[in-house]
């Protein structure tokens, strides 16, 4: 039959010997015949599909992850049916361990790193930092995404969500640019490298507001230090004060504690033993006066 298939020639052969040469049943071919895409196989091609999308979105959410996206998008499944996928095409986290035979390196940063350490803004919404934290309770963990105006130290934007994912940094960025009144084209929105500030949702975000994305380098906490020094209070004042029982009781901590004691009782030595509330105050009347 090979040599049949080189010379190219059109002859018929009889579905017996066919099968018989190839070592199949003849029911099985006439049943594929019948129908060539079963009911199953086109459910798991539709379900590939939606990991794949997934895993474009966010390439570091690991199969568990993953199987959180895809059940949203409407595909019921199981979680080791999502690791067979991953595992059978490839798709691993870029946070994962490495896979014997494949010499991987860490993907390049969005953006080129345009702060170089100077944490400093003459004006507002000049200069934003972000950044993530998590924190344990009883029912798991709880995620917070904050975003910082350098100008003032003032919290301009935050999420917090049960789930770490590429939204919770586009929710924040969202929040602070409602809070802003709207008006931050040109604004540096400066980071780590972390997937969820590497997303293509944030990349999308910050292109529709035209924020102006920036990165430090890896393994540098130093190249996020102000923003740093933020959750380092909050996980004294707040987070490691006592066990925390449910996410809820623990959300409500943070933001009572950002909005009422950060924002509007903490002095701080920068701002002229102002709060970031009076010191925007003060500091945008000065300019309404100088107009």
């Amino acid at each position: 039959m090979t040599e049949l298939a080189a010379s190219g020639a059109r002859i018929r052969v009889p579905v017996a010997v066919a099968c018989r040469v190839l070592k199949l049943h003849r029911q099985h071919y006439y049943a594929w015949l019948a129908k060539s895409v079963t009911d199953a196989e086109l459910e798991q091609a539709y379900l590939a599909n939606a990991v794949f999308d997934a895993h474009r979105d966010d390439p570091e959410f690991g199969y568990r992850f993953l199987t959180d996206e895809v059940r949203d998008a409407g595909h019921p499944a199981a979680e080791r049916t999502i690791w067979r996928i991953c595992a059978e095409n490839q798709w691993w986290s870029v946070f994962g361990k490495k896979r014997r035979g494949k010499a991987t390196r860490p993907g390049p940063p969005a953006h080129d790193d345009l702060v170089q350490r100077r944490f400093q803004a003459d004006a507002p919404n000049r200069l934003w930092l972000t950044d993530l934290t998590e924190h344990r309770t009883s029912e798991g963990k709880l995620y917070l995404c904050a975003v910082k105006d350098v100008w003032s130290n003032r919290i301009v934007g935050y999420s917090i969500s049960d789930r770490m994912e590429s939204v919770i940094a586009v929710r924040a960025v969202e929040s602070a640019v409602a809070r802003r009144g709207g008006n931050v084209a040109g604004c540096v929105l400066h980071s780590d490298r972390g997937g969820q500030f590497r997303s293509r949702k944030l990349q999308q975000t910050l292109f529709r507001h035209r924020i102006t994305g920036s990165m430090g380098q890896v393994g540098s906490a130093g190249d996020n230090a102000a923003m740093e020094s933020f959750f380092s209070l909050l996980q004294r004042n707040v987070l490691d004060r006592r066990a925390w029982a449910t996410r809820d009781d623990l959300r409500i901590a943070i933001v009572t504690w950002i909005e009422r004691t950060y924002h509007r009782r903490r002095r701080q030595a920068r701002l002229g033993r102002l709060t970031p509330i009076e010191y925007e105050t003060i500091m945008s009347q000065a300019v309404e006066q100088a107009a």
